[in-house]
């Protein structure tokens, strides 16, 4: 990653100041807060975080000892012509009593089965399950920073769409005063009804934009409502000039920041840690596996000989290692799996810092060249409405024709459109540096209890000379031998 942004060097960096700070609007930070409680897509995405935390738990104890409790009850009645049937006959419970017939079994047993976790095969599965799940916590904060970039920018396209009804009510209000001129330069035979029917076609144009303006906003404010995760109703706004409207200054620091403040960064960083860790495991299938299992209980055919020990003492154990020998077809198309699995990672985290910094050069550009545009617009716009103030006179004073007032109306309307979009752009683009850079992310604390790694504590091996074929085009040797 290159050391500056466009070779600009700031110590500063805007990503770690409070989004109520950047904006400096209550209404709009408290747009924000009901959002970070009520949005639905937040939820469904805590759910996920909830998954995938139950998941890494699950994994905590498949490496410890597994017991479990057995009673049972049952009959048996052997053929008389067959071997347990003639080994019964032959002999006795006890002197002159032989086995009942049928014979009663009653069993009260405990079971103990551990499989040893020699290659850390279980433990690299629940490490591996528990980045999974700091991966997707990341995810859930990447998706917050992203909805308070979106609330904000519908936000400030309603203060543009207001200012947009305000320049249209102010145009129909000259146009309409301009149609009372030409009105009465018609009934003192200095105009003609051309005049008079073009000026009222123009209010008729402006109205009937105003109308389409008064539907854009109320879809806009819906579109917040449904952010904030609540019915269609007003939206309560800050009452300022638009075109002064100026927020706290972008300091972009240095690229490097971005590893740390960019959720989604954070998170392709998990899915390669546990990339890494699944071709441990991947690899580990090929040695062997050692699983030990013993059990201890009480076994009778009659309920009152239940628990006389030794008589009813019955316990077993035994230890089995299992190795996979021949036909390990399914094993190695695991391991290379797993090993794609890791590369896709490598080059999603590659991809995905590389979009995070072409975001933030791009986004920071169009913050200054889009404030320099609104600077000249204003320009523009102060040199407009003198002349619709001099066509004006002079149409009233019949030097002028209606058309040049027509005109220099329209050019006027035009330019004020042009300006408020230039501006709205303007201000969608610091909230996209913002969230670009970081900004509006929560930090995660990771605090559920139950996930025995945590981000701080763990920083699994990742891309070892000998972890992936893909990575260094060395084969391990039981691939080799398998080949």
């Amino acid at each position: 990653m290159p050391d500056t942004f466009n070779g600009s060097y700031d110590e500063t960096n805007s990503a770690e100041l409070d989004f109520a700070v950047l904006f400096d609007d209550p209404m709009l930070s408290g747009l924000i807060d009901q959002a970070m409680v009520d949005n639905q897509e937040l939820k469904i995405l805590a759910q996920d975080i909830d998954i995938a935390n139950n998941e890494a738990y699950a994994w905590t104890g498949s490496y410890l000892p597994f017991l479990n409790l057995r009673a049972g009850a049952g009959i048996d009645k052997p053929g008389r012509y067959t071997r347990s049937g003639a080994v019964e006959d032959q002999l006795q419970i006890a002197p002159g009593k032989g086995f009942p017939e049928p014979l009663p079994n009653f069993l009260l047993a405990a079971d103990i089965s551990w499989e040893i976790d020699i290659w850390r095969k279980l433990r690299n599965s629940r490490d591996a399950a528990s980045l999974r799940y700091l991966a997707t916590e990341e995810g859930r904060n990447y998706i917050t920073t992203r909805l308070i970039a979106e609330i904000a920018e519908n936000y400030y396209e309603l203060l543009a769409l207001d200012k947009r009804l305000e320049t249209l009510d102010i145009t129909i209000g000259l146009q309409e005063r301009s149609l009372e001129v030409a009105k009465a330069n018609k009934e003192a035979a200095r105009g003609t009804e051309l005049a008079v029917q073009r000026f009222q076609a123009e209010v008729r144009k402006n109205q009937s934009e105003k109308l389409i303006i008064q539907q854009r906003l109320i879809e806009t404010e819906n579109r917040i409502n449904f952010l904030a995760g609540r019915y269609p109703q007003s939206v309560e706004r800050k009452q300022v000039d638009f075109f002064e409207l100026n927020m706290h200054t972008i300091n972009i620091g240095v690229p490097s920041q971005m590893l740390n403040n960019r959720a989604d960064i954070r998170q392709a960083e998990r899915e390669l840690q546990a990339a890494g860790l699944e071709i441990q495991v991947a690899r580990a299938r090929f040695y062997p596996s050692l699983v030990l299992n013993a059990g201890v209980g009480y076994s009778a055919f009659n309920p009152r000989y239940l628990f006389i020990t030794p008589e009813s003492l019955v316990y077993n154990a035994v230890g089995e290692l299992v190795a996979p020998v021949i036909n390990r077809r399914a094993i190695k198309a695991d391991y290379l799996n797993a090993n794609a699995r890791q590369m896709q990672a490598v080059y999603k985290y590659q991809r995905t810092v590389l979009n995070a910094f072409t975001e933030v050069v791009n986004r920071i550009n169009k913050v200054e060249n889009y404030g320099k545009s609104v600077e000249i617009k204003k320009q523009q716009l102060r040199a407009l409405e003198e002349s619709v103030d001099v066509a004006t006179k002079l149409f009233q004073n019949a030097r002028a024709e209606y058309v040049d007032v027509l005109l220099a109306q329209r050019d006027l309307q035009d330019a004020k459109v042009v300006l408020i979009e230039t501006k709205q752009q303007q201000l969608a683009a610091i909230v996209n540096t913002y969230q670009a850079l970081g900004g509006g992310g929560v930090i995660p604390t990771y605090d559920y209890g139950r996930v025995t790694i945590t981000d701080e504590q763990y920083v699994p091996p990742m891309l070892e000379e000998d972890a992936s074929p893909a990575v260094d085009g060395v084969v391990p040797p039981m691939l080799k031998e398998e080949e």
